[in-house]
């Protein structure tokens, strides 16, 4: 159905991939399914301040590994595309690396929207508005 496929998921949160992924993996079906997964940018003043050096090499590397083993135990060999890591913020890097795999879908789990989500705006939200192929928001 489509030839590139992004799926957004937190590693830390079952809620961004549970459900969402086997609908990723029902329409890459012929194709290819990427996943993404995002982390803090520690280059910020604010936050980097209370990090050691190499910190945010070793969170990288560790987000890496993590989401091929993820890859492996949950995408089917034949649709198993790239695994990218993004760097800041969430949205943003989700819209820059589904554009860089010339992506035709991207999938995201959306849960219920607290009231955190009303002031500030849920990362589905963004990627919806902002995204220039299609989005596919699977509801928790």
């Amino acid at each position: 159905m489509f030839k590139n496929v992004v799926m957004a998921i937190d590693l830390d949160d079952e809620a961004t991939w549970k459900t969402a992924l086997e609908k990723a993996i029902g329409v890459a079906a012929g194709g290819s399914l990427h996943l993404v997964t995002v982390v803090p940018d520690f280059g910020l003043s604010m936050v980097g301040q209370y990090f050691k050096e190499g910190d945010a090499q070793r969170l990288l590397d560790a987000a890496h590994n993590q989401l091929h083993a993820f890859a492996q135990e949950h995408v089917p060999e034949d649709l198993r595309g790239n695994c990218l890591i993004g760097r800041g913020s969430i949205h943003a890097e989700i819209l820059r690396l589904a554009q860089e795999t010339d992506a035709d879908l991207v999938v995201m789990a959306s849960r219920k929207p607290g009231i955190r989500d009303y002031l500030l705006g849920p990362n589905a939200a963004h990627v919806m508005r902002h995204a220039p192929m299609s989005v596919l928001v699977v509801r928790d």
